[in-house]
Order: C-alpha cells, then structure tokens, then sequence
C-alpha cells in the first residue's frame, strides 16, 4: 500500500492570447498582482495555428507564456483557472474576450494545463475544472502526445517551457530542507 503525502509545489505557467499585443503586458500585470511576480516571458509572437480565436480576438491574436516566480501546490490549480476565467470575464466587450488566460503549471515530469471543457484525455479536478498532461517530460525533453495544441508543441515553445523546467528544479534544491520535497 503505498502512503500518501502532499505533492511537491509546482511552477505556475500560463498561456496567454491577446487581440492586441499591448493587452499581453496588462494581463501579466494582473496576473501578477493575482499570483505573484512574473519571473519569465516568452517572446511574443503572432497565433497563426488555428483560425478558432478568430471571431473572439481577430485574425491574428498575439501569443505569449508566463512562468510565476512563487511555486504553487498543484491542488490550487482548479481555483486558478476560475480566478483567470474571471479576469478573462472583466475585459470581455460585447460578449468577446479581448485575453484568452490558460493557467497550467510544469513540475518535473510534465507540463498540465487546466480547463473548462471535458474529453477522454482529461481528468477532473473539481469546482467545473479539468486537467490535461498536455506535455509529459521524458527522455529528457518535453514530448507532444496528439492532443498537445499546435502552439504548445512549437519549437520555441518547448525551449521556453524546458527552460522554465530547468529553473524550477533549481528552486526545489534550493527549498529548505523542512520544505524540501525528499530525494
């Protein structure tokens, strides 16, 4: 029988798209003020994937990722979510989201991202909130599974979140040792 115990804190990361590029930097600073400083930004970057955002933020949105400086318990991640949709829900015009907010979090062995809708691949985590492990961690890489989003499975992406793995891990070995996760 194996024994509980409470999982290692983990990084939080969030996936933003924007119907203007300058809408990315007041949604980091929102987020921020809600979960604490933004430690890394991916480059911005045109979302030309898929033309599914296109009736909510245009044509082209902007897409960019945040990593959070403070690690968070990977429990929290169905509140997160609702936080964001809330945000989302205060800059929507005319029924239109203006900032699209994916909050997820990366431990050591893969990228989850959170959301509303459900499929075969994701697994409830409470209050109307789904998980998905949209990118295991293995053979030293992150690996795209069918399922992993055009954007997310992008070279510059994968860069962005293996960088931000390789400073998480840093933040584990420097936790205390009474917070320390073991090994």
């Amino acid at each position: 029988m194996g024994i509980a115990r409470q999982p290692d804190p983990v990084k939080l990361i969030v996936g933003l798209l924007a119907r203007e590029r300058p809408l990315l930097d007041e949604a980091a600073e929102r987020l921020a003020g809600a979960f604490g400083p933004v430690e890394e930004r991916s480059a911005p970057v045109p979302f030309r994937h898929t033309d599914y955002y296109a009736a909510e933020l245009g044509a082209e949105p902007w897409r960019q990722f945040l990593a959070f400086a403070n690690l968070i318990d990977p429990g929290d991640l169905a509140a997160i979510k609702l936080r964001t949709n809330a945000l989302e829900a205060a800059w929507a015009a005319e029924g239109r989201r203006a900032v699209n907010i994916d909050p997820g979090y990366i431990s050591l062995s893969k990228l989850v991202l959170a959301t509303t809708k459900n499929h075969w691949h994701r697994i409830y985590i409470g209050q109307g909130i789904y998980a998905e492990a949209t990118l295991p961690f293995r053979h030293g890489a992150f690996q795209p599974q069918e399922w992993t989003y055009p954007d997310y499975r992008a070279p510059e992406s994968l860069a962005f979140f293996t960088a931000i793995r390789a400073r998480y891990r840093q933040q584990l070995r420097e936790m205390p040792a009474s917070t320390a996760p073991p090994g």
